[in-house]
């Protein structure tokens, strides 16, 4: 499959528990969509609908990946929904490789895949034999906390301290008493000190469910509430294990946490090394071709 189709542009549907996106392969490199494409494409009324969008490209096609291409043969270029571009997408990342292995392009097992957050390892379980896709693991590479210390953020009137999480992309985890607390989150929750986050932050909220068992909500800058947030489930579980006094960097033994979304459930391991990994499902759903003329790109 690639974009030269003279009926359409190739595309297909996908979602990591219930967080979902627009695959384009585009092998050679040879897309170039803007932010509007790119919002149009995702909008769930006037488009395909998505939280995002997964461009597949060969890392030495694409200028942003192209000191990647020997670490990685496959660049996931990844936009939000509003079109601008994103660091990394866990829940992206897991579909990334499903659609790999689907296509053909890689086989189950490891395999490695580029981001603009450096190179992510990635294992895909083989199916069962009820045919059920198997599911993915992704080394997501090491969580920093940067701090500063008295981050706070805001919905309407009520406020709650945060921990100030960096997975590739940054996160604030707030601790709150019911996940109805956040409100309606499609709009961003405000964050404090004013400037912590220049370029936007994505936002969890989260409840205790039992031992090592958390539940979430999230906020994805660019994108509004989403039914999953990989690398937010990530910042979640370290923050949580920090809470509880677990840190494997000082005891030595990894700790796992259960983390349920709206669409889901992932399970996050945080190594002593510093690594953590996230294990959860990753399906395709739907294939089909985008009407060039519609993005306003030539016949072919």
């Amino acid at each position: 499959m690639s974009d030269s189709t003279p009926a359409g542009l190739p595309f297909l549907k996908g979602h990591g528990t219930q967080n979902d996106f627009v695959i384009l392969p585009d092998f050679d490199g040879r897309l170039d969509l803007g932010p509007a494409q790119v919002a149009l494409v995702c909008d769930r009324r006037a488009g395909i609908g998505g939280d995002g969008m997964l461009r597949v490209v060969r890392s030495a096609a694409d200028p942003a990946a192209a000191h990647l291409a020997d670490r990685a043969e496959w660049f996931m270029d990844y936009r939000n929904s509003d079109g601008s571009i994103a660091e990394m997408c866990g829940n992206g990342v897991r579909v990334f490789a499903r659609y790999l292995v689907q296509a053909g392009l890689a086989k189950p097992g490891p395999l490695a895949v580029a981001t603009r957050a450096g190179v992510r390892q990635v294992s895909v379980a083989e199916d069962a034999p009820d045919g059920t896709p198997g599911e993915v693991t992704v080394d997501m590479g090491r969580a920093a906390l940067p701090g500063p210390d008295g981050i706070e953020v805001a919905v309407g009137a009520r406020r709650w301290p945060a921990l100030n999480v960096n997975m590739g992309n940054p996160h604030a985890v707030a601790f709150v008493a019911g996940l109805d607390d956040a409100g309606e989150l499609y709009t961003a929750p405000l964050t404090s000190p004013e400037g912590v986050y220049p370029e936007g932050v994505n936002v969890e909220f989260v409840v205790d469910r039992g031992p090592r068992h958390v539940a979430m909500r999230v906020h994805e800058r660019g994108s509004g509430e989403t039914r999953s947030c990989g690398t937010g489930a990530c910042a979640v579980a370290v923050a949580t294990a920090r809470r509880d006094g677990a840190d494997p960097a000082v005891t030595g033994e990894p700790v796992a946490y259960t983390v349920d979304v709206p669409g889901g459930r992932l399970v996050i391991e945080e190594f002593p090394d510093g690594r953590v990994e996230m294990t959860g499902p990753a399906v395709i759903v739907a294939s089909g071709t985008l009407d060039r003329a519609w993005l306003g790109l030539p016949a072919s």
